[in-house]
């Protein structure tokens, strides 16, 4: 599930702009990129950078440990035999085959989300209370799981009905037609999220005019983005956290920047946000993004289908499965799938890392403000980790470490301003006790 974009430029602004609101001018000595790219990372220090790095070294443990709760709770209701004794029940009373399916994978969703809601509930909401990036109440945020869990359970019903029909009718190639079921629910979310699913959390409204809004339509407009309509979204609501994106499929593709980046960021920072989330709509990252997504469902549901049959025969008088058809046996496809992606996870990080590295590369081209996006980087390192190892960032990041942002964004400032000076970064405003 995937980000957003936006753009701002105005042609006689783009040299003279360079690094305006990031701090005063340092001597004019030639241009040192690691002097410079050192100097922005020198703003995050202290308990600040230590409790940025706890909380990003902590998310990798809640990542994996996450999608083993996944596992566990798969087990738990397929050793339960709950779903074996809802289809058995649902056939001596004469349901329909799909019918008992849609029932199966319904009850198997909604259980499963409350096996592992104690999970949720410290990892998603206590754990961000902690680390001071929750702005809810318990109850504002038991009401957006609620949503969630009901968005959950039609469209992951569908798709479930779909695979186990695919898996009844065609069951030495299901892996491959399921793939296209798979890949075709990616594809209706990406195009129904904007318009029908992101309202139920957030309210949408026009960016006022002004400046931001006047840069952001030159920009998108520059690069043929779509600009009739730019969203303020009151993200506020759930964390101070800033974002923006480029959304949708086709006509539902609309501009969204969150009101925390509106209030927090200046011109330059937000026209280098947004010029990060046009890349990925003019260089198609959604339809790359997809399709890398679809082979690599293709061979993770082709491991499942080799690792089922035997899982479904060395367990299945204990958990009352016939088949890997049966729809009892949803919850073993759903758990196979769930260990095969969390071993993916390298992988598919980097496809995404890959993908905002080009993004990073053409928001600094059209927005042309190099210490905007390097004072930006260092905003969203507050609670990302700032400079890890190359090891850890290649298995472990899915977008590109501060560090590595902060000196591409010198290095293009080397590269394409005339005369580059490095500018004194301000210090990072303190977000008070218990943020970030």
């Amino acid at each position: 599930m995937i980000r957003m974009v936006k753009r701002v430029a105005v042609a006689a602004a783009l040299l003279g702009s360079v690094g305006l609101g990031c701090a005063g001018l340092a001597h004019a000595a030639p241009f040192d990129v690691e002097h410079a790219t050192q100097a922005y990372l020198n703003t995050l220090q202290g308990a600040a950078r230590a409790r940025s790095d706890a909380y990003f070294d902590g998310g990798i443990w809640v990542e994996y440990i996450g999608g083993l709760v996944t596992v566990l709770a798969c087990w738990i209701l397929v050793r339960l035999r709950l779903l074996a004794g809802l289809r058995t029940r649902m056939e001596r009373s004469g349901w329909r085959p799909w019918i008992v399916t849609l029932a199966c994978a319904a009850v198997f969703l909604l259980v499963s989300s409350l096996v592992m809601f104690p999970w949720s509930i410290w990892a998603d909401f206590i754990r961000e209370k902690n680390y001071g990036l929750m702005n809810q109440g318990f109850g504002e945020w038991l009401g957006d799981q609620g949503i969630a869990l009901a968005l959950t359970m039609v469209f992951g019903s569908l798709m479930l009905l779909a695979i186990m029909a695919v898996i009844r009718r065609a069951p030495r190639r299901w892996w491959l037609l399921g793939t296209g079921v798979v890949t075709g629910a990616m594809a209706l979310m990406l195009l129904l999220f904007p318009v029908f699913v992101a309202p139920l959390f957030n309210t949408y409204r026009e960016l006022p005019a002004g400046p931001v809004r006047e840069r952001i339509v030159a920009m998108a407009q520059s690069r043929g983005v779509p600009s009739e309509h730019i969203y303020l979204v009151d993200a506020s609501r759930q964390s101070d956290r800033i974002s923006a994106n480029v959304s949708g499929i086709g006509p539902t593709v609309r501009i969204s920047l969150n009101d925390n980046l509106l209030k927090r960021g200046s011109v330059p920072q937000v026209a280098a946000v947004m010029g990060h989330e046009m890349g990925h709509y003019v260089l198609r990252h959604l339809w790359w993004t997809l399709g890398a997504l679809a082979l690599l469902t293709a061979v993770m549901l082709w491991l499942a289908s080799r690792i089922m049959p035997a899982l479904v025969v060395w367990g299945g008088r204990r958990w009352a499965l016939r088949d890997i058809a049966d729809p009892a046996a949803i919850p073993v496809l759903v758990g196979v799938y769930a260990a095969l992606s969390l071993l993916a996870s390298p992988l598919t990080n980097a496809i995404v890392r890959i993908q905002e590295s080009e993004a990073d590369v053409f928001g600094l081209d059209v927005a042309r403000e190099p210490d905007g996006f390097a004072s930006i980087a260092m905003e969203l390192s507050q609670y990302r980790k700032i400079d890890p190892p190359a090891w850890e960032e290649a298995l472990f990041y899915d977008h590109p470490s501060g560090a590595t942002r902060v000196r591409m964004a010198m290095q293009w400032k080397k590269d394409h301003v005339p005369n580059a000076v490095e500018v004194v970064p301000p210090p990072m405003a303190s977000r008070g006790p218990g943020k970030e």
